[in-house]
C-alpha cells in the first residue's frame, strides 16, 4: 500500500463511495427494508473498524468531552443521515440522489459560517442560489414520478445537510484523536442507535426474501464503502493532506450517477444532467471549501 500512488488511493476511495449509491438502491429495492439495511450496515462497519483499530494498536479511549461531541454528531451524521439516505434512494433514483450529493460543499460552507469557522462572501451566497437551482432541475427531471421524486430529493437534501452538520461538528475531536478512532466510535454509536430504532423492522423482516445479491450489496456498503473506503482515505490524507484529498470528492456525485446508469440501467433526464452541471458550477463559484478529514460515504 505504501508504494501505491496517492492519486490512485484517492480515486479508489471515490470509486468505492460512488458505487455505494447503486449498492444501497439495489438493496433497499430488493426486499431489504431501508431501516434494516442501514442498521446492519453501520453496526457491521463499526465492528469491522474496531477490529482494524485493535489490529493497528489504535486506542479507542476518548475523553468524556470528545465522546459527547462524537455521540451528538453521530445522531445527525449517522442516524438521521442514514435514515434519510436510505429512504431517499428508495423514492428517487440513485443517479438523482448522487447528483444532489454534490451540494455537500455548499452546505459545509453554510454550517462553517453558522459556527464561525469562516465568513461567507457574496459569491458564496450566490453559489448557494446556483446550487439550489441545480437541485430544482434534478427534481424536475426525476423519472420516479413527481411525488416520489420530490420526496426523494427532499430526503437527499436532508442527507447532505445532516452530513454537513457532522463534518463541522466532528472537527474538535479530530484535533485530539486519530481519524480512525473517531470514525470507529462514531460508527459504533450510530450503528447501535440505528439498531435500537430499527428493532420493529428487524423483527418483521423476511430474512429469506432478499436475493443473495441484495445481501452482497449490504456487505459492500458496510465493508467496501465504509471500512475499505475509510482506510484508503486516511492513508491518502496522511500523505497529501485533507484539502487536496477533498478535491477528489467532487467526482463522487458524477461517478455515482454514471454507476447508476450502467449498473442499474437508470436513465438520466436532460434536466437532471443540466441540474448536475449547475450544482457543479455552484461549487466552482464558491471556490475551495474547508472539509474535515472525515469519510463521505
Amino acid at each position: 500500500m505504501r508504494r501505491f500512488p496517492s492519486e490512485g488511493l484517492l480515486l479508489g476511495t471515490v470509486l468505492l463511495w460512488a458505487f455505494n449509491f447503486s449498492a444501497v438502491r439495489y438493496g433497499v429495492t430488493h426486499a431489504i427494508d431501508p431501516m434494516v439495511y442501514v442498521a446492519l450496515r453501520w453496526l457491521l462497519a463499526g465492528l469491522a473498524l474496531a477490529a482494524v483499530a485493535v489490529f493497528r494498536g489504535t486506542s479507542l479511549r476518548l475523553g468524556r468531552r470528545s465522546l459527547v461531541v462524537i455521540a451528538l454528531a453521530s445522531i445527525a451524521g449517522v442516524v438521521v443521515n442514514q435514515i434519510a439516505f436510505s429512504y431517499s434512494i428508495r423514492l428517487a433514483s440513485a443517479s438523482a440522489v448522487a447528483l444532489i450529493f454534490g451540494t455537500l460543499p455548499i452546505f459545509v460552507s453554510i454550517m462553517s459560517q453558522f459556527v464561525g469557522h469562516e465568513h461567507l462572501r457574496r459569491r458564496h451566497w450566490a453559489a448557494v442560489g446556483v446550487s439550489f437551482a441545480g437541485v430544482a432541475l434534478v427534481a424536475a427531471g426525476s423519472s420516479s414520478g413527481l411525488g416520489a421524486g420530490v420526496g426523494g430529493i427532499v430526503l437527499a437534501l436532508a442527507t447532505t445537510f445532516s452530513f454537513a452538520i457532522y463534518s463541522v461538528a466532528i472537527v474538535p475531536p479530530l484535533r485530539h484523536h486519530s481519524p480512525l478512532a473517531v470514525t470507529t466510535t462514531s460508527c459504533l454509536i450510530g450503528g447501535l442507535l440505528l439498531c435500537l430504532i430499527a428493532l420493529p423492522w428487524l423483527a418483521s423482516e423476511d430474512w429469506s426474501a432478499p436475493p443473495t445479491l441484495a445481501w452482497s450489496a449490504l456487505l459492500y456498503s458496510a465493508l467496501g464503502s465504509v471500512v475499505v473506503g475509510n482506510m484508503l482515505w486516511f492513508i491518502a490524507i496522511e500523505r497529501v493532506g485533507a484539502s487536496r484529498s477533498a478535491l477528489y470528492t467532487n467526482l463522487q456525485p458524477f461517478l455515482g450517477a454514471v454507476f447508476a446508469v450502467f449498473v442499474l440501467s437508470e436513465h438520466l433526464d436532460v434536466l437532471q444532467l443540466a441540474g448536475g452541471l449547475v450544482i457543479a458550477s455552484g461549487i466552482v463559484l464558491a471556490g475551495r471549501v474547508k472539509l474535515s478529514p472525515q469519510p463521505v460515504e
